[in-house]
């Protein structure tokens, strides 16, 4: 067990001197909640802690907070005021989160914890002719005159605990027998439908322009960090170095390399992160736009009036959407490496030892490749392989009648009927106004093509497996849709990550079905 800091460590007192001498003496933790006071025996306590940040999870119980990191492992916080059927509070420097373990730790927001006592069972005593304000199954006896308090009520966690989250002993059961499935095996119905004449495309703008590298170079996209290292006498068009995950990047400004106006940095600003034969390079762009699966037959090699030589040979192919509105030019990494700046960062750089943290230019066997999206303040994240495309969402979705509750409607994407559904509703979540951030996320599941709306995206991440685990199991729902977290314990993020092929219910798969047809 662990030992609270002294910050939290509550004084100790007796029941009485004798009773603290006696050999059967059993130590209780004893706080408020509400108007009341409980004990709880120190034997299934693991620690006490201060109230922590906490990630909310949709489809929990009502008395979950959310999910906290407890030095690098996922906690459940559980209100115990609403727990108990109290009113609710907003916890303050005096509430703790006492985190109960009988096999699977729990953390018990309580409004203070005041003390241990020591206390003699045969002291405790019945309910007989006791008023209680709780459900007293979930007591197991009553202490009198102990820490300064006229009664105290012992609280039988384990009852709570089988009453509130009686499920998941029960889960945890079948998936013992079963084995936890993981979202790296069980997304392969994400591939169905697949076509090797299609162009798998990561798109951005620079300068109104629009781009798009092929996604199987992309090693993954992220924010710009608060400090990039300047690089003395490197080109303009290299912006410095920065660190990620343990290894130095060299970062460019594809606006320099293509002979435009620099500009500052924003919010929409991403670093397209790039590999060819083991070097890796951050190309910054003003934003990331979409994922694409665009038909071979839309593709057309570069005219060669416009076909460039030298450091502009990067474009070699456009693609044409929307019936030609829409014109998409590719950059080819190979040509983008040879470029005189990627060259120019890469030099001021020992390569053949970022090639050896590197590892591979692609994520090697300890990563996990995901699509990282929000909804409200939580992240999410899906793997990259399941994600057919990502779209803007239109300003209007045509309304299909008799569809299943949380569709918003259809929209026509490259000639066929995209089924749209709201992930928000999904995952009974509030609803929120319709924005130019949103975006449509497109999954193939189970040969149904089906589109979710998400409030943002926010990038492609490498996850080591080893910040990957199995996600508290919080309700049967919930554990089938969100069965693991990935803990990145040093940026303080927990992205709940979705398993696609379990969004759909099988009685929606065939609506869905139906609607695209």
């Amino acid at each position: 067990m662990s030992t609270p800091t002294s910050a939290d460590r509550p004084p100790v007192a007796g029941a009485s001197e004798e009773e603290g001498s006696a050999s059967s003496t059993r130590q209780y933790v004893t706080f408020m909640a509400g108007d009341e006071v409980f004990a709880v025996e120190m034997a299934p306590v693991q620690e006490i802690i201060r109230v922590p940040e906490v990630v909310r999870v949709p489809m929990a119980p009502h008395t979950l907070e959310g999910l906290a990191n407890l030095r690098g492992h996922v906690l459940p916080i559980v209100s115990l005021r609403r727990a108990l059927g109290f009113d609710e509070r907003v916890s303050d420097d005096s509430s703790r989160a006492v985190v109960i373990n009988f096999g699977e730790p729990l953390g018990f927001v309580v409004d203070k914890v005041s003390s241990v006592v020591g206390v003699d069972p045969s002291k405790i005593e019945g309910l007989d002719g006791v008023g209680c304000t709780i459900d007293a199954d979930l007591l197991s006896g009553i202490i009198k005159d102990v820490g300064g308090h006229a009664m105290v009520m012992v609280l039988n966690f384990q009852k709570l605990i089988d009453q509130e989250f009686a499920h998941i002993a029960r889960m945890q059961r079948d998936q013992q027998a079963a084995g936890l499935t993981s979202l790296g095996t069980s997304t392969a119905s994400s591939h169905e439908g697949a076509s090797e004449d299609e162009l798998h495309l990561v798109s951005f703008d620079v300068a109104a322009q629009e781009y798009a590298i092929a996604i199987s170079d992309v090693q993954e996209i992220v924010q710009i960090p608060d400090t990039i290292i300047k690089v003395p006498r490197s080109q303009s068009h290299v912006l410095g170095v920065m660190t990620l995950r343990n290894r130095l990047l060299p970062l460019v400004s594809l606006r320099s390399m293509f002979g435009l106006d620099r500009r500052a940095s924003n919010e929409a600003s991403r670093i397209v992160v790039v590999a060819v034969q083991g070097a890796s390079v951050g190309v910054v762009v003003d934003n990331v736009n979409e994922v694409l699966r665009v038909p071979q037959k839309l593709v057309e090699p570069m005219p060669p009036l416009l076909a460039r030589e030298g450091d502009m040979a990067d474009i070699t192919e456009i693609c044409s959407i929307d019936g030609g509105k829409r014109l998409v030019s590719i950059i080819s990494t190979d040509n983008l490496f040879r470029h005189s700046a990627i060259k120019d960062a890469l030099a001021n750089l020992d390569v053949d030892s970022q090639r050896a943290s590197d590892g591979h230019s692609k994520a090697g066997p300890d990563d996990e490749q995901v699509v990282v999206f929000r909804l409200g303040t939580e992240e999410f994240g899906v793997p990259i392989d399941s994600v057919q495309e990502i779209v803007r969402v239109p300003s209007e979705l045509t309304h299909v009648p008799k569809a299943p509750p949380a569709v918003e409607g259809v929209i026509n994407l490259r000639g066929q009927v995209l089924p749209v559904m709201d992930l928000r509703r999904r995952l009974g979540l509030g609803n929120v106004a319709r924005n130019d951030g949103q975006r449509i996320v497109v999954f193939m599941i189970h040969n149904v093509r089906t589109g979710f709306i998400v409030d943002s995206v926010a990038e492609v991440l490498k996850v080591p497996q080893s910040a990957i685990e199995p996600a508290p199991r919080m309700s049967e729902s919930q554990t089938s849709l969100l069965a693991r977290m990935a803990n990145l314990e040093k940026q303080k993020r927990m992205l709940q990550l979705l398993e696609p092929s379990h969004l759909l219910a099988d009685t929606d798969m065939h609506q869905m079905a139906a609607i695209s047809a």
